[in-house]
């Protein structure tokens, strides 16, 4: 990028949004799983657009979809008329889903999708009380940010909703880290039941959830964590929205929605991300009554328009075809193994989690729990410098956010690995 390319993007864009490196850079163009800046510099991408570009990039299969539809002339309808590949993805998805009688609504991002199922639990369940988890992202829209629970992406302490927040994502720094798989479930289970009793009105709405904390570092809980839990929602009545934004598609390699983990079936899903691989694209599965629950007209511009479907139609297809949630697992535990064995030797690395595809490495001051910030940003220049590009989050943005695209090979796993290997070294070198 230009200093005049970055001069103009800080005369017009706000101080808020986010750019990674101390000198962005814009990428000019992309194929497979590398991209190249606007210098010729070319890289490894182990970020994905955060997560977005879940094919890589110059995938055939979705640029020859999307091209038959440009050549429609149809860009665009609206939902007021019929969408004969809005109706066969929304047939898959709801097939996918595991949810009894569902349905879909198509939006344009995850925010929008997150903000839909609010609006459709709380209708539903005639309450304007919703829990979420400690350390959760949910979304950059009015009522996403109201539960989001993690103050540095809260940019608001305003709030449509009231809302709870109970413990049990984030493992890495909770009270209860300390506990076995089955102890640490029981105490989360036993604050969900303490906040329901004493901290509202009984008639809460809904829990919403990521199975793994995608800002927040890609943290997770012990599976089997939101069976119990729903266990007792439904004892209440309360709805349970699993927010699968980032954990969708197979990208966690075990299971297709990060949710099957937990062998609990939600009522409402969110998804957008890599179902578009590029493409905005987003919106809501879930059971059919809480879904028909309006009854007022509504529908979308530009949710659901025929250039995203035929784009996620096949991006859907292809994760299929060449079984790439099994991809994710194999490179997951390649990448998991590798970086877990040279933290042994880095006092900088304070815990390497996540699944499949989906990897954080949290960085502190060595001997402590102490989050490292000067770490992960000496780590983020340290790969860049050599060709690898990752992404950066946590509570305290201490942590690596690893989220390469699905079709990974294993010479690329190890490349990326090397580099990350070296650059923890060099990071260990030059901070100690």
């Amino acid at each position: 990028m230009t200093d005049d390319l970055l001069a103009r993007h800080r005369a017009v864009m706000p101080t808020w949004m986010s750019l990674l490196y101390d000198e962005p850079l814009e990428i000019v163009h992309a194929q497979d799983r590398r991209v190249t800046d606007s210098t010729g510099r070319t890289y490894l991408d182990f970020f994905a657009g955060v997560l977005t570009n879940a094919m890589g990039y110059d995938i055939a299969e979705v640029s020859d979809a999307v091209r038959k539809q440009l050549d429609t002339g149809v860009l665009h309808t609206s939902t007021l008329y019929l969408i004969r590949s809005q109706v066969e993805l929304a047939e898959k998805i709801a097939k996918l889903s595991g949810i009894p009688d569902a349905k879909v609504f198509f939006t344009n991002s995850g925010s929008e999708a997150n903000d839909t199922a609010l609006m459709l639990a709380t209708q539903h369940r005639r309450s304007n009380q919703v829990l979420a988890m400690r350390n959760s992202y949910h979304g950059r829209s009015f009522g996403t940010v109201a539960i989001t629970g993690n103050r540095g992406w809260s940019a608001s302490a305003l709030s449509p909703v009231k809302v709870n927040y109970v413990h049990g994502g984030y493992r890495y720094r909770s009270p209860f880290r300390d506990l076995s798989d089955s102890a640490y479930i029981d105490a989360c289970v036993a604050d969900l039941v303490d906040v329901l009793e004493i901290a509202t009105a009984g008639d809460v709405a809904c829990l919403i959830a990521e199975p793994i904390q995608g800002v927040g570092g890609f943290s997770l809980p012990p599976d089997g964590l939101f069976k119990a839990m729903k266990e007792v929602l439904d004892s209440y009545g309360i709805l349970f929205i699993s927010d699968e934004v980032q954990t969708g598609w197979g990208r966690t390699g075990s299971h297709f929605w990060g949710i099957q983990a937990h062998d609990v079936v939600p009522d409402l899903m969110t998804f957008a991300k890599g179902l578009g691989n590029g493409l905005a694209v987003g919106g809501v599965v879930g059971r059919g009554d809480v879904v028909d629950v309006f009854n007022a007209q509504s529908f979308s511009t530009f949710g659901g328009n025929p250039v995203s479907m035929a784009g996620a139609s096949s991006v859907l297809d292809y994760i299929r075809d060449h079984d790439l949630q099994a991809n994710c697992l194999a490179r997951g535990t390649q990448l998991l193994s590798g970086l877990r064995a040279a933290a042994a030797s880095n006092e900088f690395v304070g815990d390497v989690r996540g699944k499949g595809l989906m990897i954080g490495v949290e960085l502190v001051e060595p001997g402590t729990l102490t989050p490292s910030v000067r770490a992960a940003k000496q780590m983020l220049e340290e790969t860049r410098r050599r060709g690898l590009l990752v992404g950066k989050g946590g509570l305290h943005n201490n942590v690596l956010r690893l989220g390469p695209p699905m079709t990974l090979t294993e010479a690329e796993a190890q490349e990326g690995l090397d580099i990350l290997v070296d650059a923890l070294a060099a990071t260990k070198a030059a901070l100690s």
